[in-house]
């Protein structure tokens, strides 16, 4: 092609008008990349939310949450400041073993034994005072509702302590095996831990969860690992934790440490499993004598029954 006609052609690239755009066009890409970013109102609203967000929030709640939770909770807490306050500390522990309870406090736990109490107490008296009982009878009643309205939240709440030391003793030798594959990869202690968490969603990885967010947070590695132990307050999560501590202290390899701990879990768990396996023998005993035995014996000598009497009868009778 000509070099003449080549440029004849791309003559128009040098117009004011083609210019002029390019000029528009540059001075807004400079513009845009000295511009101060906006802020992002969504972003700032979650964390520096505003009065009508709040009452919005609030009122998406259910009536039960919004106004006689609240209550409730306030009643719960006058009550306990009721009740003698050198068992504190022992309510404080079984709460924090269960989980926390929703947010529960010794305090709110003891009025709820006392409210119980008095729930109890006072459904015995509408129950049998129109029975026409005498009074020591009816005062008998009373008390014995009362003692058990008193009882059965501990109850609750040991029920639930040892469901959660359950499910913790399961996951824990799987947890380890996790804990030491991650550490031998090249994962750091607590990225380890995250990981654990991710994986499964139990009791024993919401303390994990817990216990980074708490090293995140600034805490020393040793005293989270020590309030995680005393949260799930399970010996073989304290001893675990007590090791470790130890080895770290000591410039002992995590990785050999949790090798070694997961080996002892797996042999712990299996000793569990055979002293579990013994005591079933033990535990048959009361439903084999009294619920299978009865049954056999009427099964069996249930037809013949009517003929051994009789015989008997011609016994005494000759």
């Amino acid at each position: 092609m000509d070099p003449t006609t080549l440029l004849s052609g791309l003559s128009f690239l040098w117009s004011p008008v083609v210019a002029a755009v390019l000029i528009v066009v540059a001075v807004f890409f400079i513009w845009m990349a000295l511009a101060p970013p906006k802020k992002n109102t969504s972003r700032l609203a979650e964390y520096n939310p505003t009065t009508e967000a709040i009452e919005n929030a609030d009122l998406e709640k259910s009536f039960f949450q919004r106004v006689v939770w609240p209550l409730l909770k306030k009643l719960l807490h006058f009550l306990g400041t009721l009740a003698p306050s050198k068992n504190i500390e022992s309510v404080r522990m079984m709460i924090m073993a269960a989980g926390g309870l929703g947010g529960m406090s010794p305090l709110d736990f003891i009025g709820l034994r006392l409210l119980a109490l008095t729930i109890f107490a006072a459904g015995a008296f509408l129950l049998f005072s129109p029975t026409g009982l005498g009074f020591w009878p009816l005062v008998r009643n009373i008390l014995i509702a009362a003692v058990v309205g008193y009882f059965l939240p501990l109850l609750w709440l040991r029920s639930k302590v040892s469901a959660r030391k359950q499910q913790i003793l399961k996951a824990l030798p799987d947890a380890l095996d996790m804990l030491t594959i991650g550490v031998e990869a090249g994962l750091a202690f607590e990225s380890a831990l995250l990981r654990v968490s991710e994986r499964w969603n139990n009791a024993l990885t919401l303390e994990f969860r817990r216990t980074v967010g708490e090293m995140r947070m600034g805490m020393p590695r040793a005293a989270a690992l020590q309030r995680m132990a005393e949260r799930t307050g399970v010996h073989e999560v304290s001893t675990f934790v007590a090791i470790l501590v130890q080895s770290d202290a000591l410039g002992v390899s995590i990785a050999e440490v949790l090798h070694a701990q997961a080996f002892q879990m797996r042999v712990w768990r299996r000793q569990r499993v055979q002293e579990l396996a013994q005591q079933a023998a033990v535990k048959m005993v009361f439903p084999l004598v009294f619920l299978i035995f009865p049954s056999m014996f009427i099964v069996i000598l249930g037809p013949s029954l009517p003929l051994i009497l009789s015989s008997f009868g011609n016994m005494a009778g000759g």
